[in-house]
């Protein structure tokens, strides 16, 4: 059994991937960058879920006999999911807080 290496879930490489990308993308408008840096990350989230869901179903069909990967890919998406949905909550308080500002 070969171990898959987890050099891809540091995050510090994948901060500085994603501002790799925001800064190619500085060129364009502000709104555009963030928004396919936004796309980028939910279309990551939700590969992570595909796969998740495809090795679940291998393992409960029992095509496949490493279930350490299964759990890992299951963890993965989890995380990433709980990351999203902890971003939106940012976003959302962060948004009522400007609608409370007195002008």
């Amino acid at each position: 059994m070969e171990i898959e290496s987890l050099t891809r879930l540091n995050p510090v490489e994948s901060l500085r991937d994603a501002t790799q990308v925001a800064d190619r993308e500085s060129s364009e408008s502000p709104a555009t960058s963030f928004k396919s840096l936004f796309k980028q990350a939910i279309a990551e989230v939700n590969r992570l879920q595909s796969e998740a869901d495809d090795l679940a179903t291998k393992l409960a069909a029992g095509d496949i006999d490493d279930v350490h990967r299964a759990m890992i890919a299951m963890q993965k998406a989890k995380l990433a999911l709980d990351l999203t949905v902890q971003v939106r909550n940012k976003v959302i308080e962060a948004y009522q807080e400007v609608m409370r500002m007195q002008v």
